[in-house]
């Protein structure tokens, strides 16, 4: 998907004015970005799978979204790093297919990573209220906000040598803004919306318009799921949050380990 100036210009805006305000306002932001602008690409899961496979693979998507909420209501401890781990290897994959190995490690867990690099305090407290059964030690944290701030100054300066704007952009976000505010544009930047590109032209749609004529219907379900439990959210009820990053899983895990297995490549 490709926003136009008014539209980026109303997006910085947005975030700059979130970045200032309390949690809550963060959240919601991160909320709507993803949700309204993020799941786009997710939305036309279904499109790309040809006819014959669809049932096969709404059962086994199906399963997993039931799978994820029932591990995350049991054991949030354990699914939280599973669901960050998997999310990372996406990203990995997805973002510079044709990069080099270290390229894609680093955008991979620098998606992940790089809003510790300056915000560790903040990111340390939302993956526990997201549902870490105790805090971040502290060897572990610092190593995590290293490892964040390398991974972005690394894609950085291979941004500047390939002269590659969305790159140098993305990762200042990530590292720079808030950790709700900066992985939001962060993800939006990198991977939502040029992953809108290439679905939209893989199913041969002339225009977003028609892109997203195909994918509503998967669309508002998982705007509407997204949004009941925005409703629920509270920045100081640890449940608020950690339901959040479920509903996220739930959405994001079938969409990155059951679509490539029965995704086409050709329109579906």
């Amino acid at each position: 998907m490709r926003l136009k100036q008014g539209g980026w210009a109303g997006l910085w805006g947005a975030a700059f004015v979130a970045s200032l305000s309390p949690l809550s306002v963060q959240l919601g932001f991160a909320v709507i970005a993803i949700g309204l602008l993020g799941m786009a690409h997710g939305a036309s899961d279904l499109e790309v799978v040809r006819r014959e496979r669809r049932l096969p693979f709404l059962a086994a998507y199906g399963v997993v979204i039931v799978l994820c909420l029932c591990w995350w209501h049991y054991n949030s401890a354990l699914a939280l790093p599973g669901f960050l781990l998997a999310s990372a290897i996406h990203f990995a994959l997805e973002d510079a297919p044709g990069g080099h190995l270290i390229e894609r490690l680093a955008r991979g867990i620098g998606m992940i990573t790089a809003p510790a690099a300056l915000h560790l305090g903040p990111f340390s407290t939302i993956l526990h209220q997201a549902g870490l059964g105790s805090a971040i030690p502290g060897a572990v944290a610092t190593g995590i906000a290293v490892t964040g701030g390398l991974c972005a100054a690394g894609l950085i300066v291979t941004g500047v040598l390939r002269h590659d704007r969305t790159l140098i952009t993305g990762m200042l976000a990530l590292v720079v803004l808030p950790p709700f505010v900066g992985f939001s544009m962060g993800f939006l930047i990198l991977h939502a919306l040029p992953q809108t590109r290439l679905r939209r032209d893989q199913l041969g749609c002339r225009s977003y318009n028609g892109y997203l004529h195909a994918t509503w219907p998967v669309l508002t379900a998982a705007i509407l799921l997204a949004a009941g439990t925005a409703v629920m959210i509270h920045p100081a009820d640890r449940a608020g949050i950690q339901s959040l990053f479920a509903a996220l899983a739930a959405l994001a895990i079938p969409h990155m380990l059951i679509t490539p297995w029965y995704e086409s490549r050709q329109p579906a």
